[in-house]
């Protein structure tokens, strides 16, 4: 990876990934795309072709990938402590609007009404991934081969395949089919293998306390979904509903599907949707709410931790480097092949689709921050639905 443009400092971090944490509505996809507008476009903390490394990298690692990104970027702008500020001030914010939301569904059996702003946030968040898309599109496509392999991924991740299998498959693929190529121009280089991190923690949880659920139980079931989940946070719903629902019973069908749905209109990661859990599972516990969103993050710090400081050797093997540009352009696909499927759940109405058209424009061609983009979906959305539209 290149030289590092500069040091930032702790509050510089907090600040701004306090700032993401709190108005990243609209999923991984989202939220790396409002760090590359931030950290590459305004900031120019790090080139593109170091960001679209890491987006490479942190779709390999089990974990949520947006919080490993705010984690590598912290690493990358101030050492270790940068790693610790920016993944906490990433996911403090939507820890705590889900835990909040976590005392009231749990006191009154309901949840707040927030439709009216979704509706306008949703198509904005569609444009922003494409703003993304698009600009880092423009940096991973570098030849006609990337470009095919980019293309291949974004029509196979329309099936039900994994998402993590493409993109190895196509890392893989391409890094041979790059090598390959380069043979006709120059010597092959050295041989590399990539070792990924992979932790399963197999533990068995004690019997429930007065809490409901133990603490113990409650960290180490979610400490084991850290460990090993990779994807969408559809996959996620199917971890938490062959383990909460099946095999522990700790929430009902119902009670899970509430639970997904706050993780999906609250800002930040949707891995939040653990503090919400562990909210209902020990009965009220605020302190059962921080130990299910501290075990589901706490793997993803280790592995960035180990990560990260070996990321620049990579890149000086003609093979990791051939490996770690498919898988950057494939990761550019995915994103594509999100934002297709998003599309059809986002844009459910003529009012929604204007509005993603116009913040697209706005993004696009006139480089408005993804933060007023969002802020005005929100506002123009309310307004829409509260006069009838």
């Amino acid at each position: 990876m290149a030289e590092q443009h500069g040091r930032a400092s702790l509050g510089e971090l907090a600040g701004l990934f306090l700032k993401l944490g709190t108005i990243g509505f609209g999923g991984p996809a989202a939220h790396i795309a409002m760090m590359e507008e931030e950290t590459v476009t305004r900031r120019g903390w790090i080139s593109r072709d170091q960001f679209l490394d890491l987006v490479g990298v942190t779709n390999l690692i089990p974990g949520p990938n947006s919080t490993e990104m705010a984690i590598h970027l912290g690493f990358l702008r101030a050492g270790f402590l940068g790693l610790v500020v920016a993944g906490i001030c990433f996911v403090v914010p939507a820890v705590l609007i889900t835990t909040l939301l976590a005392w009231v569904y749990f006191h009154y059996g309901a949840l707040p009404l927030v439709a009216p702003f979704l509706f306008g946030i949703k198509p904005t968040v569609l444009a922003v991934i494409l703003g993304a898309i698009w600009r880092l599109g423009q940096r991973a496509i570098k030849g006609w081969r990337l470009g095919f392999i980019g293309i291949a991924v974004a029509l196979v991740s329309l099936t039900e395949f994994n998402s993590v299998l493409i993109l190895l498959g196509g890392g893989v693929m391409g890094m041979f089919w790059l090598r390959v190529a380069d043979k006709y121009d120059s010597s092959g280089g050295v041989a590399a293998s990539l070792a990924g991190p992979g932790v399963f923690m197999a533990l068995s949880p004690p019997a429930a306390s007065s809490l409901g659920v133990s603490l113990w139980a409650l960290g180490a079931f979610f400490l084991k979904v850290g460990s090993v989940l990779y994807g969408s946070g559809y996959v996620l719903v199917a971890f938490l509903e062959e383990g909460l629902v099946h095999e522990h019973g700790w929430l009902t069908q119902q009670q899970l599907l509430e639970a997904i749905a706050i993780g999906q209109f609250t800002p930040g990661p949707v891995l939040s949707t653990a503090a919400f859990i562990g909210f209902l599972v020990t009965k009220g516990s605020f302190l059962g709410a921080g130990v299910a969103a501290g075990a589901i993050f706490l793997p993803s710090f280790v592995f960035v931790a180990i990560l990260n400081p070996v990321l620049p050797r990579l890149r000086e093997s003609s093979w990791m480097s051939a490996f770690l540009d498919a898988v950057n352009v494939c990761a550019v696909g995915l994103m594509a092949g999100v934002t297709v499927k998003l599309s059809y759940q986002m844009l459910e109405s003529w009012p929604a689709m204007g509005i993603a058209g116009v913040a697209a424009v706005l993004g696009l061609w006139r480089n408005v921050s993804a933060v007023w983009l969002v802020l005005g979906g929100a506002f123009v959305g309310g307004i829409w639905i509260l006069l009838g539209g």
